[in-house]
């Protein structure tokens, strides 16, 4: 089922989300070579328990962390770990939710470490760029597939892989609600668009193949040419005209200033 959200719920969802990207914030001041995802994962908790947040993602479906961090080929879902020592010209994908006053929020964002190459660079910036792209469609009247086609078109057209195995989707008093929103698909496909609909739209977006493999941990997901992989992610609300964007990068900008991509 579908749930619209009302002005009041869109605003108290909002206050989730700019948590979510102050945490982001928090952690983006560590991002160097010598650090483990681990230390990552425990300022993002500590921040997000100190500012009246819970870490979603912790515990759910026995999730173990508070922060998916997935490094060059993992696509999504890494598991923090002391043994994942962030180097030089490495890239790390960041994504987690926060529950705060019943709401939850959702982004992603992949940060380059040190000096990375520009042919990672270059995928990373097209990325980002489908983000917005598919944010563009989120406004009521159009079709889920508008947002997967442009996110898709845009993306393959320069030469990337789109990853087909997980997808954007629904969100609100729950982590993951209907609808699914697909990185690929048709214009003018799938369920119209209404005033009040919130989604995680967040294309996951692979420099070879779009093939992935899960490892045997069960969440780890990984390119299957071992290629690096970018995934960015915002929260927004479906409105007349222009999307709503609820989450925000704002906070990660400030931190990173010139190397903000």
């Amino acid at each position: 089922m579908i749930f619209l959200k009302t002005d009041e719920e869109v605003e108290l969802m909002r206050a989730s989300n700019i948590l979510l990207g102050k945490t982001y914030a928090e952690v983006a001041k560590a991002i160097k070579p010598g650090v483990t995802t681990a230390q990552l994962d425990k300022i993002a908790y500590e921040f997000i328990m100190d500012n009246g947040g819970r870490p979603a993602c912790l515990g759910y479906e026995e999730y173990p962390a508070t922060l998916c961090t997935s490094v060059n080929e993992v696509v999504v879902h890494g598991i923090p770990s002391d043994k994942v020592i962030l180097k030089e010209g490495d890239i790390i994908s960041i994504d987690s939710s926060i529950e705060l006053n019943g709401w939850h929020s959702d982004s992603a964002y992949t940060f380059p470490v040190g000096e990375v190459s520009p042919e990672v660079m270059k995928l990373l910036r097209t990325t980002k760029e489908a983000l917005y792209l598919g944010v563009e469609q989120a406004v009521t009247g159009k079709r889920v597939g508008d947002i997967s086609f442009a996110i898709q078109n845009y993306c393959e057209r320069a030469g990337y892989g789109v990853v087909r195995e997980f997808v954007g989707h629904g969100i609100g008093r729950d982590m993951h609600e209907e609808p699914d929103v697909c990185n690929y698909g048709r214009r003018g496909n799938g369920i119209v668009l209404k005033s009040g609909m919130t989604l995680a739209i967040e294309p996951m977006i692979t420099l070879g193949r779009r093939n992935v493999l899960i490892e045997e941990d069960g969440w780890t997901a990984r390119t299957i040419d071992r290629k690096p992989a970018a995934h960015y992610e915002l929260s927004v609300c479906v409105r007349n005209g222009k999307a709503d964007i609820l989450s925000t990068f704002d906070y990660i900008q400030q931190v990173l200033g010139d190397r903000f991509i």
